[in-house]
């Protein structure tokens, strides 16, 4: 990546960042240190590759992640040509991401297909190939392409990770991807897990894909408001967990997929903030003093996190929590 970046510490702008402040908190977050800046795209939200391309020309020397488009939305010679269109107006700063998308919002669209992975496969094998300025035609998968080949293909190796969580899609992360984002309420288990995995699946290549841990925060740098913070944190963090269901992420923990399924069939989220114990507020996220948000963040890099990329869900404490993250970067350094 970019030779400015300065620290392991990455931020996510949230999904509901108004687009007219993309470019003002992007500058913000490339002027306190962090060294990377990734930008969502949720459905029905904010438009990733449109809010990735504001980043991108509000900053100078940060870099730029698109976390995740998903492989059924965008065609991927359109995705292709976007890609290509970033990264050579800003070379060596744009990192997209390509993931199955939420299934909710997909089928919205009338999008459901029915093997997300060879989806997702197409994506990976095709858009490298017209970044690489190949012409491509292929039929009879999920995409269909016709003598496709971009006038602007890439001017350098565009490195494209993935957002995905089970293993099938680890394992083809390692085979063709430069790199994982790992959604945020991931379990340190989860992530020592999914580096083993990964590293396993890029066994005989020539680079070992990166695995970014995106972690949902409220922090601070007053100790006297820890308790505070917890709790600000609890009520969004069971929005999450009712929301994401059992998985992989919760499996991770002994009987964290039975509870949540559980509190999900009696009430969704109102079960889930009465009832999800508190303790799952340190396995989910980070919220706290400094001591304890640097402890928190070291061991998700001891269990093989290449960054850590702090999401403030919080919005009232979305100052304190990048106040309190500028204080650890230098703890950090890349």
């Amino acid at each position: 990546m970019s030779e400015s970046t300065t620290s392991r510490i990455g931020v996510l702008l949230g999904s509901t960042t108004p687009p007219e402040d993309i470019a003002r908190l992007s500058r913000e977050v490339e002027q306190g240190g962090f060294g990377q800046l990734w930008i969502p795209e949720d459905y029905f939200f904010l438009g990733g590759i449109a809010a990735a391309g504001i980043a991108l020309g509000a900053t100078e020397r940060i870099p730029v992640g698109l976390s995740v488009v998903s492989s059924m939305v965008r065609h991927p010679a359109l995705l292709a040509m976007e890609i290509a269109t970033l990264s050579r107006a800003f070379p060596g700063r744009f990192m997209p991401g390509i993931g199955h998308g939420v299934p909710a919002w997909t089928a919205q669209m009338g999008l459901t297909v029915r093997s997300p992975m060879t989806a997702l496969r197409e994506n990976l094998v095709h858009v490298r190939s017209l970044l690489g300025g190949d012409k491509v035609n292929h039929t009879g998968g999920i995409h269909d392409f016709n003598e496709v080949v971009l006038t602007h293909p890439a001017t350098e190796t565009v490195p494209i990770y993935t957002g995905v969580l089970g293993d099938k899609g680890v394992a083809l992360t390692g085979e063709l991807a430069e790199g994982l984002v790992v959604s945020a309420l991931a379990p340190v288990e989860y992530v020592a897990a999914t580096r083993a995995k990964l590293d396993a699946a890029a066994a005989g290549r020539d680079v070992r894909p990166e695995l970014v841990t995106l972690v949902a925060v409220n922090l601070t740098n007053d100790d006297s408001k820890a308790d505070l913070v917890r709790q600000q944190l609890r009520p969004v963090l069971a929005f999450y967990i009712a929301a994401t269901g059992p998985g992989p992420l919760f499996g991770a923990i002994e009987g964290a997929n039975e509870m949540t399924a559980d509190m999900i069939a009696r009430g969704g989220f109102e079960t889930v903030l009465a009832e999800m114990p508190d303790e799952w507020i340190d396995t989910f996220a980070i919220a706290g003093g400094p001591a304890h948000a640097k402890a928190r963040i070291q061991s998700y890099l001891d269990a093989g996190s290449d960054k850590v990329v702090i999401a403030t869900v919080v919005p009232e404490g979305t100052e304190s929590s990048l106040a309190a993250a500028r204080e650890l970067l230098a703890d950090f350094p890349a």
